[in-house]
């Protein structure tokens, strides 16, 4: 693909000395063979006809989770593709708009494709598609209503459903694999979050909501940690609610979630991976992962940089991808799911069934339960 402008816009509303800053991060586009380290060295570009510039959201690289699937999706493009890209991870929100803007601004190389990971991104998108309308922007997870942005959304509440599910059917029973076990004595379920937010309120609303699909009365607790790199806080937060009777945690908490993990092991119960199947992402932990709600968002970033690779750039679409659309699924754990009882699989099969044909409504908030 040949250059998709032929000069900048003139950058009216963002000042020089902020993209003279963002220039210093964009060192150039490597192949990605760093394994997704951003770094702050000069690299020569080879001679590709795509580039994309991926700004991540704050949890960073390696969180076995949301923006690891992200990144799944642009080394696909560049195995399929041939594209070159370059990773960004801001420290906090603050520098999102910054890292966008930059990669705008660049003329060596000119991206093709800025991809924006996570709904924090979406004021700071907002005003730079607006003062970069020559740029095409991808969006994760949220909407910026202009012609230069094409959005991806998921129904995440409908995965979630499933994973509530079968939380609750492992609750109300006895139930043994790997290094987890349920409470005979209780039937709890926990729900651990990242940054309290309508769209995680969503993972939260289809899972209370798929719990309440259980004939038996099966108590839910939940706790938003506020970030999504804290790992000792899903770590506190998870073990609270093991010690008071749960017996499975589901996150929607990115790199927080690796500590649910741990309080797992600790406490020899089981916890529900999200965003990627992390009983393969991170198999340290595969001994308490029954499943994991798997969002594509690996799916989502390949067929977005396609579309430009194509020359079929949606800009202004918004792509919503729920069940029926296999932007998300239920994935059984690689060391667990094979112990699942066969009736629960069963059960959980046909809720997914009902969603997909419309017999069963889930809700996009914990009040609609």
């Amino acid at each position: 693909m040949k250059s998709r402008r032929g000069v900048l816009a003139a950058s009216a509303t963002v000042s020089a000395a902020a993209l003279a800053g963002c220039a210093s991060r964009l060192p150039g586009v490597g192949a990605g063979d760093d394994d997704d380290v951003p770094t702050t060295t000069t690299k020569q570009f080879d001679d590709s006809d795509t580039y994309v510039g991926m700004v991540y959201a704050t949890g960073g690289l390696g969180d076995d989770s949301f923006n690891d699937m992200a990144n799944r999706g642009i080394k696909r493009s560049r195995v399929e593709y041939g594209v070159e890209y370059k990773n960004e991870v801001p420290a906090s929100p603050d520098e999102m708009q910054d890292l966008q803007s930059g990669y705008a601004a660049s003329s060596n190389p000119d991206f093709d494709l800025a991809v924006c990971v996570g709904f924090l991104q979406t004021d700071p998108l907002k005003q730079t598609a607006k003062a970069h309308d020559d740029q095409r922007f991808m969006l994760i997870d949220s909407v910026v209503d202009r012609d230069n942005v094409a959005n991806y959304v998921f129904k995440e509440h409908e995965g979630s459903f499933l994973v509530g599910h079968l939380s609750a059917l492992l609750s109300t029973r006895e139930f043994a694999a790997g290094a987890g076990r349920t409470n005979p004595d209780a039937t709890t379920v926990g729900f651990v979050g990242g940054i309290e937010s309508g769209l995680i309120k969503k993972f939260e609303a289809g899972f209370r909501a798929g719990v309440d699909q259980v004939d038996e009365p099966v108590d839910v607790q939940t706790t938003y940690v506020g970030a999504f790199d804290d790992v000792e806080g899903g770590k506190e937060a998870a073990a609270k609610m093991y010690d008071d009777g749960a017996d499975v945690v589901y996150h929607a908490a990115g790199g927080t979630g690796l500590g649910v993990f741990q309080a797992a092991q600790e406490r020899g119960r089981f916890a529900m991976g999200v965003d990627s199947d992390q009983s393969e992402s991170d198999p340290r932990y595969a001994n308490v992962i029954p499943a994991s709600m798997v969002k594509r968002v690996d799916t989502a970033v390949f067929q977005a940089v396609g579309n430009v690779v194509d020359g079929a750039f949606q800009g202004g679409s918004v792509n919503s991808l729920g069940l029926a659309e296999n932007g998300v699924e239920l994935v059984y754990g690689s060391s667990l799911g094979g112990e699942i009882p066969g009736d629960v699989v069963d059960a959980v099969a046909a809720s997914r069934e009902g969603i997909v044909n419309g017999d069963i409504s889930v809700p996009t908030t914990p009040e609609g339960n």
